[in-house]
């Protein structure tokens, strides 16, 4: 079983706020308390100015994911950022250093880098082009085309069935 991390969560979060229910686009960091305490519980510090930046990185962060921009364009997102080395009595580690109101940001930036090099092609859109969400494939074929086979998957398989059907007759 594969170990999700936190910061893949925020990434995951981030790029899948903007979800479409029932035919209507909706914002899940619409809500500004909501969105502040589920930021906290991702990591985050769970104020308005870190909404505020998560709210302005999203879309960039999304048409990256998608495809629709060069990943460069990441890289205002980690201005001030930079990974400090500190020692235990065993290893060396590293620590995030960024503004505590940007550092979720910078999280879910450096998780998308990281599944981009260690999962290449394995964060994508789902593929149906109703759905905005996006899925991180975890199968060992690399074959996962939606974000969920009971919703978006079942959907599309029963309208190409049906279709079929339809012609048939």
């Amino acid at each position: 079983m594969t170990v999700i991390s936190t910061d893949e969560e925020l990434l995951l979060f981030i790029l899948n706020s903007t979800p479409v229910l029932d035919g209507e686009a909706k914002d899940l960091l619409a809500d500004p308390a909501e969105a502040r305490l589920r930021l906290r519980g991702l990591g985050g510090t769970g104020t308005r100015e870190e909404l505020d930046a998560v709210r302005s990185a999203r879309p960039l962060l999304q048409e990256v994911a998608r495809g629709d921009r060069p990943a460069d364009s990441l890289a205002p997102l980690l201005v001030g950022v930079h990974q400090a080395p500190w020692l235990t009595a065993t290893r060396l580690d590293w620590s995030l250093v960024a503004p505590p109101d940007h550092r979720s940001v910078a999280r879910a930036v450096l998780s998308w880098a990281a599944l981009r090099e260690s999962a290449p092609g394995r964060l994508r859109p789902c593929a149906n082009g109703e759905c905005r969400l996006f899925l991180v494939d975890r199968s060992r074929s690399n074959t996962a085309r939606w974000c969920s086979m009971a919703t978006c998957g079942n959907r599309l398989k029963a309208r190409r069935h049906y279709r079929r059907i339809r012609t048939e007759l």
